[in-house]
């Protein structure tokens, strides 16, 4: 798996032969229009091409990497650094098998190269796995529990996921643990390493003890993959091809240039524990987007101070297509209420800002709706107001294709056998307007629980083992 993880690179004829057959297409069947319908698509089917251009460029940064292999320096432990391990968990029955899978990746690939290591399980007193997960922190000398009692609050009310974060932040500060040669990296509890994640974890850790400090990276992001076997639904599984390919596109773009403005997620997550401890997760009680959020505070507070790395972490996509929308739902809930955040200065905010009003108005953009308003109306002609116009939506329609195509290769690349079976690649394209449909659907309904102002809900969806 490391050799053929080593050995992957973006492809660039996944992309540049849809957009040059959607380009021939496009000019081939223009017809000048000015309609209402012309006007609208004319900006919404446009509206995606800072997004892209920014994730063409992660996809370019990555290639000249790998040009550059050859000079970097190997793996080697990281002897003089301390690595904590953070896995938040609600600790129900249905998440345990997960979290059980992943903590023994951390214990079983992790050391080699993190000789001083520990693993946090951070639970809720009271979860009803409350005895698995002590029996499985007892198995294992590098795995401790970390309970956050129920009286216990943030000064800043802030509640879910972000809570038990700000618990374990507090928890490290009052045990002298905020220090520079401290990194926690923060896991998922269905989310585990292999046996090239520690590798580049440490060549990256490493990397920065050798730095001048006054520009080593405080933070660090790696990709997020689904193997095969972790998946018990293989459409949700192939829907969620996407987010691997995000990871090495526009997160790659802007995290690994020093300003995480798209966010983070919070799998693979790695920061200084001292930078963390001037951070900390206590963003209120509308906070149910933390890593989002924390990394906007970053770009404001340690701008050009984050970086990207080429490590994998291995996680599973979620059980149905009705989980699939309630997890994005959730993202964009609490992304919409970020946008809107005005703490966070709209110099960092805007180009998330532009990305979620995109994925917001997806249902509106789909192919499907925009025929049936054009039938309604009696006017077929989707054209755009200016010919030009169809070069920004053939790289837009590419992009898509190429990150459904790219992330299926790479969550194959993360499986036990290594590559794609034959039929996936065809199934995946065909797929694509199912599956805007569905992260439309998350993205507006998403948009409509802000908009009501309802009340803030973490949904932990059922993890598969």
């Amino acid at each position: 798996m490391a050799k053929r993880t080593a050995d992957w690179k973006p492809g660039i004829l996944p992309f540049t032969l849809p957009f040059l057959l959607l380009l021939a297409l496009g000019l081939w069947s223009y017809k000048p229009a000015s309609s209402p319908l012309s006007w609208v698509l004319t900006i919404v089917w446009s509206l995606p091409v800072v997004g892209v251009l920014v994730g063409i460029q992660g996809a370019l940064l990555i290639r000249r990497r790998v040009r550059r292999s050859e000079v970097m320096t190997p793996p080697s432990p990281a002897e003089q650094d301390f690595l904590i391990v953070l896995v938040p968990t609600i600790g129900r029955h249905d998440t345990f098998p997960a979290l059980e899978r992943s903590v023994l990746s951390y214990v079983e690939h992790l050391p080699e190269f993190f000789p001083h290591l520990r693993i946090d399980v951070l639970t809720e007193e009271g979860c009803e796995a409350a005895e698995d997960i002590d029996q499985l922190a007892a198995a294992h000398p590098s795995v401790r529990i970390v309970t956050v009692p129920k009286a216990y609050q943030t000064p800043n009310g802030t509640r879910f996921k972000a809570r038990a974060n700000h618990y374990a932040h507090d928890l490290r500060i009052a045990q002298g643990e905020a220090l520079d040669n401290v990194w926690v990296l923060h896991m998922d509890d269905d989310t585990g390493v292999g046996p090239d994640t520690g590798a580049s974890l440490a060549q990256f850790i490493n990397r920065q003890r050798r730095a001048d400090p006054a520009h080593a990276k405080h933070m660090a992001q790696g990709i997020l993959t689904y193997p095969r076997e972790n998946a018990v639904n293989r459409f949700t599984w192939l829907a969620d091809a996407v987010r691997p390919a995000d990871d090495v596109a526009r997160f790659r773009a802007l995290t690994g240039l020093g300003t995480p403005a798209a966010g983070v997620h919070g799998e693979l997550l790695v920061l200084r524990a001292s930078i963390e401890a001037t951070i900390g997760w206590d963003f209120g009680p509308k906070a149910i987007v933390e890593d989002a959020q924390l990394a906007l505070t970053f770009c404001q507070r340690f701008p050009g101070r984050s970086d990207w790395f080429n490590g994998r972490c291995y996680g599973a996509s979620p059980a149905s297509a009705k989980d699939f929308v309630k997890q994005r739902e959730r993202w964009a809930w609490g992304l919409v209420a970020l946008c809107f955040n005005r703490s966070i200065p709209l110099r960092y905010r805007w180009f998330l800002s532009a990305c979620v009003v995109t994925w917001i108005l997806g249902p509106f953009q789909h192919i499907a709706v925009v025929l049936a308003v054009g039938f309604l109306i009696g006017d077929l002609n989707t054209s755009p107001l200016a010919q030009s116009v169809v070069i920004l939506w053939a790289l837009n329609f590419a992009y898509v294709i190429w990150t459904y195509w790219e992330g299926l290769r790479l969550n194959a690349l993360a499986s036990a056998r290594g590559h794609r079976k034959w039929w996936e690649p065809i199934v995946v394209v065909a797929l694509i307007p199912v599956f805007s449909v569905l992260e439309g659907l998350g993205g507006f309904k998403g948009f409509l629980r802000f908009v009501r102002r309802e009340e803030n809900k973490f949904v932990v969806i059922a993890k598969p083992a």
